[in-house]
Protein backbone atom coordinates (compact mmCIF):
# COMPACT_ATOMS: atom_id res chain seq x y z
CA UNK A 1 0.00 0.00 0.00
CA UNK A 2 3.01 2.81 0.64
CA UNK A 3 4.76 1.67 -2.39
CA UNK A 4 1.52 2.58 -4.47
CA UNK A 5 0.74 5.98 -2.44
CA UNK A 6 4.36 6.62 -2.95
CA UNK A 7 4.21 5.95 -6.49
CA UNK A 8 1.07 8.21 -7.01
CA UNK A 9 3.11 10.93 -5.40
CA UNK A 10 6.13 10.13 -7.43
CA UNK A 11 3.66 10.09 -11.08
CA UNK A 12 2.54 14.12 -9.45
CA UNK A 13 5.66 15.99 -9.47
CA UNK A 14 6.02 16.49 -12.60
CA UNK A 15 5.18 19.93 -13.80
CA UNK A 16 1.87 21.53 -12.51
CA UNK A 17 1.66 23.36 -15.98
CA UNK A 18 -0.39 22.06 -19.05
CA UNK A 19 1.13 19.19 -20.70
CA UNK A 20 1.51 21.22 -24.03
CA UNK A 21 4.94 22.59 -24.29
CA UNK A 22 5.73 21.39 -27.68
CA UNK A 23 7.99 18.78 -28.46
CA UNK A 24 11.29 19.37 -30.84
CA UNK A 25 12.25 16.25 -32.10
CA UNK A 26 9.31 14.47 -31.24
CA UNK A 27 9.46 10.06 -31.08
CA UNK A 28 8.66 7.30 -29.01
CA UNK A 29 10.80 8.78 -26.06
CA UNK A 30 8.99 12.34 -26.47
CA UNK A 31 5.54 10.58 -26.89
CA UNK A 32 5.83 8.49 -23.93
CA UNK A 33 7.21 11.55 -21.60
CA UNK A 34 4.09 13.37 -22.86
CA UNK A 35 1.36 12.81 -20.76
CA UNK A 36 3.88 12.50 -17.14
CA UNK A 37 4.88 16.28 -18.09
CA UNK A 38 1.28 17.86 -17.19
CA UNK A 39 -0.95 17.34 -14.33
CA UNK A 40 -4.38 17.80 -16.35
CA UNK A 41 -3.47 14.55 -18.48
CA UNK A 42 -2.29 12.63 -15.04
CA UNK A 43 -5.58 13.26 -13.08
CA UNK A 44 -7.41 12.53 -16.24
CA UNK A 45 -6.18 9.46 -16.82
CA UNK A 46 -5.60 8.13 -12.78
CA UNK A 47 -9.04 8.79 -12.14
CA UNK A 48 -10.68 6.97 -15.75
CA UNK A 49 -8.27 3.86 -13.96
CA UNK A 50 -9.50 4.02 -10.63
CA UNK A 51 -13.44 4.71 -11.64
CA UNK A 52 -12.70 1.99 -14.24
CA UNK A 53 -11.96 -0.74 -10.99
CA UNK A 54 -15.26 -0.81 -10.24
CA UNK A 55 -15.98 -3.15 -12.18
CA UNK A 56 -15.28 -6.54 -12.03
CA UNK A 57 -13.10 -9.05 -13.95
CA UNK A 58 -11.94 -8.06 -17.47
CA UNK A 59 -15.12 -5.47 -17.67
CA UNK A 60 -12.63 -3.23 -15.52
CA UNK A 61 -10.28 -3.19 -18.72
CA UNK A 62 -12.40 -2.04 -21.14
CA UNK A 63 -13.28 1.56 -19.68
CA UNK A 64 -9.38 2.14 -20.59
CA UNK A 65 -9.55 0.33 -23.63
CA UNK A 66 -11.88 2.71 -24.50
CA UNK A 67 -9.85 5.68 -23.49
CA UNK A 68 -7.06 4.52 -25.62
CA UNK A 69 -9.34 4.37 -28.25
CA UNK A 70 -10.24 7.88 -27.89
CA UNK A 71 -7.15 9.06 -27.36
CA UNK A 72 -5.85 7.76 -30.73
CA UNK A 73 -9.26 8.64 -32.35
CA UNK A 74 -8.10 12.07 -30.86
CA UNK A 75 -4.29 12.17 -32.07
CA UNK A 76 -5.39 11.52 -35.27
CA UNK A 77 -7.94 14.21 -35.14
CA UNK A 78 -5.36 16.79 -33.40
CA UNK A 79 -2.42 15.59 -36.06
CA UNK A 80 -4.85 16.22 -38.84
CA UNK A 81 -5.12 19.70 -38.11
CA UNK A 82 -8.20 19.75 -35.52
CA UNK A 83 -6.87 22.08 -32.94
CA UNK A 84 -10.65 23.84 -31.16
CA UNK A 85 -9.89 26.97 -29.17
CA UNK A 86 -11.49 25.53 -26.29
CA UNK A 87 -9.17 22.63 -26.52
CA UNK A 88 -7.60 23.40 -23.36
CA UNK A 89 -11.01 23.97 -21.77
CA UNK A 90 -12.25 20.81 -22.70
CA UNK A 91 -8.92 18.78 -21.19
CA UNK A 92 -9.48 20.40 -17.64
CA UNK A 93 -12.66 19.59 -17.63
CA UNK A 94 -12.36 16.03 -18.67
CA UNK A 95 -9.94 15.88 -15.77
CA UNK A 96 -12.20 17.47 -13.43
CA UNK A 97 -15.31 15.24 -14.49
CA UNK A 98 -12.94 12.36 -14.75
CA UNK A 99 -12.43 12.94 -10.88
CA UNK A 100 -15.44 13.67 -9.49
CA UNK A 101 -16.62 9.89 -10.83
CA UNK A 102 -14.36 9.09 -8.37
CA UNK A 103 -15.40 11.35 -5.68
CA UNK A 104 -19.07 10.55 -5.90
CA UNK A 105 -18.57 6.82 -6.97
CA UNK A 106 -20.99 6.88 -10.01
CA UNK A 107 -21.74 4.13 -11.22
CA UNK A 108 -22.86 3.90 -14.76
CA UNK A 109 -24.10 1.25 -17.44
CA UNK A 110 -20.72 -0.20 -18.46
CA UNK A 111 -21.37 1.06 -22.11
CA UNK A 112 -21.71 4.58 -20.57
CA UNK A 113 -18.27 3.91 -18.84
CA UNK A 114 -16.42 3.03 -21.80
CA UNK A 115 -18.20 5.84 -24.00
CA UNK A 116 -17.64 8.61 -21.29
CA UNK A 117 -13.73 7.61 -21.18
CA UNK A 118 -13.31 7.12 -24.72
CA UNK A 119 -14.94 11.17 -25.12
CA UNK A 120 -12.83 12.79 -22.24
CA UNK A 121 -9.40 10.94 -24.09
CA UNK A 122 -10.80 12.47 -27.46
CA UNK A 123 -9.38 15.79 -26.26
CA UNK A 124 -6.54 14.32 -24.76
CA UNK A 125 -5.57 12.54 -27.59
CA UNK A 126 -6.30 16.28 -29.99
CA UNK A 127 -3.84 17.80 -27.48
CA UNK A 128 -1.16 15.14 -27.91
CA UNK A 129 -1.44 15.22 -32.25
CA UNK A 130 -2.07 18.74 -32.75
CA UNK A 131 1.58 19.31 -31.17
CA UNK A 132 3.63 17.23 -32.86
CA UNK A 133 6.09 19.59 -35.03
CA UNK A 134 5.97 18.70 -38.76
CA UNK A 135 9.31 17.12 -39.29
CA UNK A 136 8.39 14.93 -35.98
CA UNK A 137 7.86 10.99 -36.21
CA UNK A 138 4.24 10.93 -35.60
CA UNK A 139 4.06 7.09 -35.53
CA UNK A 140 6.72 6.45 -32.57
CA UNK A 141 4.81 9.94 -31.15
CA UNK A 142 1.83 8.08 -30.75
CA UNK A 143 2.91 4.52 -29.75
CA UNK A 144 5.03 6.64 -26.89
CA UNK A 145 2.01 8.26 -26.15
CA UNK A 146 -0.28 5.24 -26.48
CA UNK A 147 2.24 3.36 -23.64
CA UNK A 148 1.97 5.73 -21.57
CA UNK A 149 -1.25 6.47 -20.89
CA UNK A 150 -1.74 2.66 -20.90
CA UNK A 151 0.84 2.73 -18.04
CA UNK A 152 -1.40 5.98 -16.30
CA UNK A 153 -4.72 3.88 -16.97
CA UNK A 154 -2.99 0.78 -15.50
CA UNK A 155 -1.19 2.57 -11.87
CA UNK A 156 -5.07 4.30 -11.32
CA UNK A 157 -6.54 0.59 -12.00
CA UNK A 158 -4.41 -1.06 -9.32
CA UNK A 159 -4.72 2.14 -7.20
CA UNK A 160 -8.52 1.44 -7.50
CA UNK A 161 -8.72 -2.29 -6.82
CA UNK A 162 -6.06 -1.90 -3.94
CA UNK A 163 -8.45 0.92 -2.37
CA UNK A 164 -11.97 -0.23 -3.23
CA UNK A 165 -13.46 1.50 0.02
CA UNK A 166 -11.09 4.74 0.40
CA UNK A 167 -10.97 5.65 -3.02
CA UNK A 168 -13.32 8.50 -2.36
CA UNK A 169 -10.22 10.40 -0.15
CA UNK A 170 -8.81 9.57 -3.50
CA UNK A 171 -11.37 10.72 -5.59
CA UNK A 172 -11.29 14.36 -3.44
CA UNK A 173 -7.38 14.52 -3.50
CA UNK A 174 -7.66 14.12 -7.55
CA UNK A 175 -10.79 16.55 -7.87
CA UNK A 176 -8.31 19.29 -5.70
CA UNK A 177 -5.71 18.98 -8.41
CA UNK A 178 -8.04 19.13 -11.37
CA UNK A 179 -9.77 22.23 -9.42
CA UNK A 180 -6.51 23.58 -9.23
CA UNK A 181 -6.00 23.45 -12.82
CA UNK A 182 -8.91 25.83 -13.57
CA UNK A 183 -6.54 29.11 -12.59
CA UNK A 184 -4.03 28.12 -14.94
Amino acid sequence: MKRCIALFALLLTPTLAFAHPGHAGAGLLSGFSHPFSGLDHIVAMLAVGVWAARNTGLKRWLVPTGFLAGMLFGGALGLGGYLPGFLESAVVASSLVAALLVLLAVRLPLAWQVTVAAVFAVWHGIAHGAELPAAAAPFGFAVGFLLATAALLAVGLAVGSLLRRGERWLGASLTALALSLLGS
